[in-house]
């Protein structure tokens, strides 16, 4: 199961960097991203990632939503994934009990998310006001 882990683990490492952009510091090419200027004054900077936004309250806005974004993603794929072992269980409790308790841990760790994106837009936009978290 370790060895399966950390195969797929690689793999994703793997295919982030075959598909990743070309490295601006190789071409001495310009490094701000176009069409971001016009919207804002913060500039953007082209990365593997893609147009990434160089002050800290834009990353920030920026990023959270990614972030949260991967978080939910991992959960869903890990209740799917514990529903399919309990699916093909056959009746083994052992089987059984672990697969409810990969549900247990995703279902759980999504809510830690969530109220973990609660506090820290109760803490950053209300008590605060850092700019760029709206």
């Amino acid at each position: 199961m370790k060895v399966r882990a950390f195969v797929m683990i690689c793999v994703v490492v793997a295919a982030f960097f075959v598909t990743a952009g070309k490295v601006w510091a190789l071409f001495g090419e310009e490094i701000y991203c176009s069409g971001h200027g016009a919207l804002t004054n913060d500039p953007w900077v082209d990365t593997a990632l893609g147009c990434v936004p160089v002050k800290i309250d834009s990353f920030m806005g920026w990023f959270l939503p990614k972030f949260f974004g991967v978080i939910g993603g991992i959960s869903f794929l890990l209740m799917v994934y514990g529903f399919i072992l309990m699916t093909t269980s056959a009746g083994d409790p052992k089987a059984m009990q672990g697969a409810r308790e990969t549900v247990t841990s995703a279902v759980t760790g999504l809510f830690f998310s969530v109220f973990a994106l609660f506090l820290l837009r109760l803490i950053a936009v209300g008590i605060l006001k850092l700019p760029g978290l709206n």
